[in-house]
């Protein structure tokens, strides 16, 4: 899918969590768009199960048609994310947008969850939402099509979304909130900040090896249909549309897609199954 905005051409789009799943997918849509990206994730060396690092897609990245930048970064860590802005923004002249796409997961309840699980959800998922939007801002001010974009849910305050893993719920929902408060605030900027959901599961590494396993896959959407979706967000200049929390979906068909048979990860007929936090 083709952007059919503002151009992406050499818009520089900094994604973090950028080597699996769907931020590859998200990197690739932008680097056939022509876009400068940079790649910041923790797979600097090849991981034993889990195909792909920083380095991989960065080539990708290039034989789609855009300019890469692979940097190695831990979320959690203050000043290596200061430092990647840094180095990203004097590499390609700025940073034009944020997809705050790194995360982590464990389905669990309050009784049986380790402390070091609830404080890595923490931080990979609502902190670093902060930390790095904080740290793109001075960049993301001088752009005239700067957006922040994160990967959480509608705020669904029906109680069985809290019940069986209230942490990873709360973790993924302050992201969201953090959106509401950050679209007023920096609206005086002209930077547009939103959350985008999945309609439906998508088929990752994270759900084959933390959630269902390979069978639950075959009841999900490729990767493709949220870096579809992300292109269409990001490839509109100004803040017009700003403080929404968007399903993928929606999107997609208000773009006018209508054949969503393309994404499904098994060619097979299986119901799909809709994804956490959408009643």
């Amino acid at each position: 899918m083709s952007t059919n905005n503002s151009s992406m051409k050499n818009r520089t789009v900094f994604i973090t969590g950028g080597s699996r799943g769907i931020g590859r997918a998200i990197a690739l849509a932008c680097g056939r768009e022509g876009a400068n990206v940079v790649i910041a994730a923790k797979s600097d060396k090849p991981h034993p199960k889990l195909p792909g690092t920083i380095h991989t897609v960065a080539d990708e990245v290039r034989e789609a048609g855009g300019q890469a930048l692979p940097l190695m970064l831990d979320v959690r860590d203050e000043e290596l994310v200061k430092e990647r802005m840094k180095e990203a923004a004097e590499h390609f002249g700025g940073i034009d947008m944020l997809v705050n796409n790194a995360g982590a997961i464990r389905l669990q309840g309050v009784e049986k969850l380790p402390v070091k699980r609830y404080d890595l959800m923490h931080e990979v998922n609502a902190r670093a939402v902060f930390l790095c939007s904080q740290a793109a801002l001075p960049w993301l001010k001088e752009s005239d099509q700067g957006h922040i974009l994160s990967l959480s849910p509608p705020l669904n305050m029906n109680p069985k979304w809290f019940a069986q893993h209230s942490a990873y719920t709360t973790t993924k929902y302050a992201m969201s909130m953090l959106t509401l408060g950050m679209a007023q605030e920096f609206k005086k900027y002209g930077i547009a900040v939103n959350s985008l959901w999945p309609r439906t599961l998508i088929a990752t590494a994270a759900i084959e090896f933390e959630v269902g396993g390979p069978e639950m896959m075959k009841k999900g959407r490729k990767p493709d249909i949220m870096a579809d979706a992300v292109l269409n967000i990001l490839s509109h200049r100004g803040n017009a549309r700003t403080g929404q929390t968007l399903i993928d979906e929606d999107v997609l068909r208000d773009a006018g897609v209508t054949d969503f048979d393309q994404y499904r990860y098994s060619s097979g007929d299986e119901p799909l199954m809709d994804d956490l936090f959408l009643d």
